[in-house]
């Protein structure tokens, strides 16, 4: 993103207006989705497919010559709209499979969606003396043989329930359970988090380079390894939640990103490089690995027949908080404050931690 607002002579902040129109786009494709009861009415493995060609052929077009801004930015809008296609719809389909065990299952789900997340500022690291194009190039080569993959050998699971009509109220009808209700709100605390430290991990890293010019940092890659940690974090959440249980797993991650967010402004300006590497790692992998148990507890506590629909609902929500976040950060971010204001990122997770605490019986 950097190299494009180069290329169209844009300001450095405006990355944050080509991120929150992929959450944008998201958000308004999941809501639609979770209104006409898309994945629960339609095959899920069939969605998934159309969405991920679609998609990876509208991300093709930002290599077009000739791009303009307001272009740019619809096209963000619309990957991210067909993106809606794709992370619920896959849990969706993980749930349709194991009704048992199924946090280990969306352990491994969310951890490829990290690994997928963080790939291209791998591949920004490779090809850093090849035109950015190439990222475009591979992004959706991967997305196209993601949903042919799926349409291949991913059927609809044995435990799927359809819904039987259209119901333009269904995506509402699991926030009546309470115990869905607490869930969702520890959700939204932790997407309050997780996607503002993600866009913001490579800024982390370039203002401790401008500050300390003698240190040599490969940006691109470091970003790699400290979003991609989380995918390892996810599975060990995941695994770690069949012994100690969903809830409390997710108690203890939020709870753990929450101290982070707070540290952060004693590591950030400060620290040597070698405790910052260390500290963005362990926060990494913190901030990510209560989002598998989240889904997890969400799909368990959803009427089976609006399961689908549950989960895009609160995709939809959770990722418009990300847009203000996001945007918040973006705003108050100075060369005075940028080692301090990541602390407003735990706002989330305390308000999480408070929907979770909120109920003395355990979910499972």
């Amino acid at each position: 993103m950097g190299d494009m607002a180069k290329q169209l002579h844009l300001e450095p902040a405006y990355l944050a207006y080509l991120t929150s129109a992929v959450q944008s786009g998201f958000i308004a494709g999941t809501l639609i989705f979770a209104i006409l009861s898309i994945a629960d009415r339609f095959s899920p493995s069939r969605v998934f497919f159309v969405c991920a060609m679609i998609a990876a052929l509208v991300n093709l077009v930002v290599s077009f010559n000739g791009l303009t801004t307001p272009l740019l930015i619809a096209i963000r809008f619309l990957t991210g709209f067909f993106l809606a296609g794709i992370y619920p719809v896959g849990m969706k389909i993980a749930s349709d499979h194991y009704q048992q065990g199924l946090g280990k299952s969306l352990g491994f789900l969310v951890g490829a969606l990290v690994l997928g997340t963080a790939f291209p500022h791998l591949l920004k690291s490779v090809t850093a003396n090849l035109p950015w194009r190439y990222v475009i190039f591979s992004t959706s080569t991967l997305a196209t043989l993601g949903g042919i993959a799926m349409i291949l050998f991913v059927p609809d699971g044995p435990y799927r329930k359809a819904g039987q009509k259209l119901n333009f109220g269904g995506f509402l009808q699991s926030f009546r359970d309470s115990k869905f209700r607490s869930a969702a709100f520890g959700y939204f605390g932790h997407m309050w988090e997780l996607y503002a430290f993600w866009v913001f991990v490579p800024l982390m890293l370039a203002a401790y380079k401008a500050n300390h010019p003698d240190i040599s940092l490969n940006i691109p890659f470091l970003s790699f390894l400290v979003i991609a940690s989380g995918s390892l974090a996810c599975v060990l959440s995941g695994l770690l939640s069949q012994k100690i249980g969903v809830k409390r797993m997710a108690i203890i991650a939020l709870a753990l990103s929450c101290l982070c967010c707070l540290l952060s402004p004693l590591i950030l300006g400060n620290a040597s490089i070698v405790i910052l590497l260390v500290f963005l790692f362990i926060w990494g992998m913190a901030v990510i690995a209560d989002s598998p148990l989240f889904s997890t507890m969400v799909a368990q506590n959803a009427p089976q027949e609006w399961r689908g629909t549950s989960l895009t609902i609160i995709n939809c929500i959770g990722f418009a908080i990300t847009i203000v976040s996001i945007q918040l950060v973006n705003a108050l971010r100075t060369a005075t404050n940028e080692s301090y204001i990541y602390a407003l990122l735990a706002i989330g997770p305390i308000l999480g931690l408070i929907a979770l605490s909120g109920r003395k019986k355990r979910f499972f």
